[in-house]
């Protein structure tokens, strides 16, 4: 395989050259391909897409698409954590630097990059000038769990006037979301102008219209915001919805199979975050539920994995591989392995 380095291939297991798209294709129909027929593509021995047949060393085979796929949702989700960290460090240094010197006044600030609205009677103003300058599209993150009538309600006016100019909607929320009554609702109402997918879990509340001014909470209880329009954070503020974007799922679909009988997809979540070490109330802020919920799924999932205590729990999880790309597991009472 000399002179096929990774330059010829310059991209992730996400988006394959198109002759590495078709050898692992072909692999993943036939259970293996002869190793001739990789030498072509190394990006994927490279990218652990391929490895060696154990039985006949002149053969590879492929690793599953469900393994790949974790893989893949684990980089993105770091990345996305990082750039929240980010992002929430940029806030702390604009409340620092701001508190230095003598609180100017609104009419000061107009037109900058960067303003910091206080009071939310502020923040509603702010967003309905925004709704009214919106000629295209609107992009949101809306955190936390089942959305409560009374926000459905308060937005509604910005959404309808949105809608009415033609203007598309892009929302993302948690998978707990897709339980409230008044969501579905929402966007019944609202019709082919939203579009909605969910996520395990999503960045903090994110408002984004036409590209050019974004709108992010500044404090914990959400009476403080930061209006945001310098191009370049505004730009990475849309890459990261996108990419989040691209990973979620339609409301209008179901959730995918864990592959692992007794275990729903929200336990499989829980379990991921418990074994990166997160305590019960971290853990259902970040999924959008309250921590009785959280701790039932906790104690169903020691049950279904035979787990007498939160140590075993955590061999367990690893062992069934929640914590990563999936294992065999025989588990409790089974004479077989469950996963998939």
């Amino acid at each position: 395989m000399a002179g096929h380095g990774t330059d010829e291939h310059p991209h992730g297991a996400d988006r394959l050259c198109g002759a590495g798209d078709r050898v692992y294709s072909r692999a993943v129909r036939r259970g293996r391909v002869p190793r001739q027929d990789a030498e072509p593509v190394p990006c994927l021995l490279e990218l652990a897409l391929l490895h060696p047949d154990p039985d006949d060393m002149d053969w590879l085979v492929p690793t599953s698409p469900q393994e790949v796929m974790t893989r893949l949702l684990r980089g993105v989700y770091d990345e996305v954590s990082a750039s929240q960290r980010r992002v929430g460090s940029a806030v702390a240094a604009v409340e620092r630097f701001a508190g230095l010197g003598p609180r100017l006044s609104s009419a000061s600030v107009e037109g900058t990059s960067l303003r910091v609205l206080d009071g939310l009677s502020r923040i509603q103003a702010a967003m309905d000038e925004a709704t009214e300058a919106c000629t295209t599209e609107v992009l949101t993150v809306q955190p936390g769990g089942i959305r409560p009538e009374h926000e459905l309600t308060e937005g509604l006016h910005r959404a309808l006037a949105l809608r009415g100019r033609g203007v598309r909607m892009r929302d993302l929320y948690t998978h707990v979301a897709r339980h409230g009554q008044g969501l579905r609702n929402y966007l019944e109402l609202m019709g082919d102008a939203v579009e909605a997918r969910t996520l395990d879990e999503v960045i903090d509340r994110l408002i984004l219209f036409d590209r050019t001014v974004a709108f992010i909470p500044a404090n914990t209880d959400r009476t403080l915001a930061l209006e945001i329009r310098h191009p370049a954070l505004v730009g990475y503020m849309v890459t990261v919805f996108e990419r989040l974007w691209r990973l979620a799922i339609p409301l209008t679909a179901p959730l995918p199979d864990t592959g692992i009988e007794g275990i729903s997809h929200r336990e499989q979540s829980i379990a991921a975050l418990l074994a990166e070490g997160h305590q019960d109330a971290v853990i259902a802020e970040r999924l959008g539920i309250s921590v009785r919920t959280c701790r039932a799924h906790i104690a169903r999932l020691s049950e279904t994995l035979g787990a007498a205590s939160r140590t075993q729990l955590g061999v367990r999880i690893a062992q069934v591989g929640l914590n990563g790309p999936p294992q065999s597991l025989t588990l409790p009472g089974q004479e077989s392995p469950t996963v998939r």
